[in-house]
């Protein structure tokens, strides 16, 4: 099973600091990630993200799935591989799986202007010391899971391999 966290900060600097502290969870085993970045929106409503290059382990399938879930999810143009029905073929099963249209709402609800987000897709998390190394930092914790059958399935249709 996979987890899609996003954890909302109303200070994008707070939001840096936590990001580095995934990184470290990271390193530490706490967390195994399929990707990871942080989504800020400046004063004019303009949404940026700095993601992490430094994730180890990712796989192909991954990290497409990564990277059409997080298109979806904020709306990033530019998704490259998916155009017209291929997205919303995408859409209608991220909506089976989990990240349904009112998960969507919430994330953006929780990204209003000069605020950011630490997003990530686990495979695996350590609840007890993420969420004890995780606490100083505060934020608004949204989470939903997508079973491995989901994530197969969209990893297939991504990259058209069964």
């Amino acid at each position: 099973m996979t987890e899609l966290i996003v954890i909302g900060y109303d200070d994008p600097r707070v939001a840096e600091e936590a990001f580095g502290t995934v990184q470290d969870l990271q390193r530490d085993h706490v967390v195994h990630l399929n990707g990871l970045a942080v989504v800020s929106v400046d004063e004019d409503g303009r949404t940026h993200v700095d993601s992490s290059s430094r994730i180890v382990g990712v796989s192909a399938a991954s990290g497409a799935l990564w990277g059409a879930i997080f298109g979806v999810l904020f709306l990033v143009p530019g998704l490259g591989l998916l155009t017209g029905a291929a997205l919303g073929g995408l859409v209608g099963r991220l909506s089976k799986s989990g990240v349904d249209e009112r998960f969507r709402r919430q994330v953006g609800d929780l990204l209003g202007p000069g605020s950011a987000a630490v997003v990530m897709m686990a495979s695996k998390v350590t609840e007890d010391k993420f969420a004890a190394a995780m606490q100083r930092h505060g934020g608004t914790v949204l989470k939903t899971s997508l079973s491995d059958e989901d994530e197969r399935d969209l990893a297939e249709q991504l990259t058209g391999t069964p």
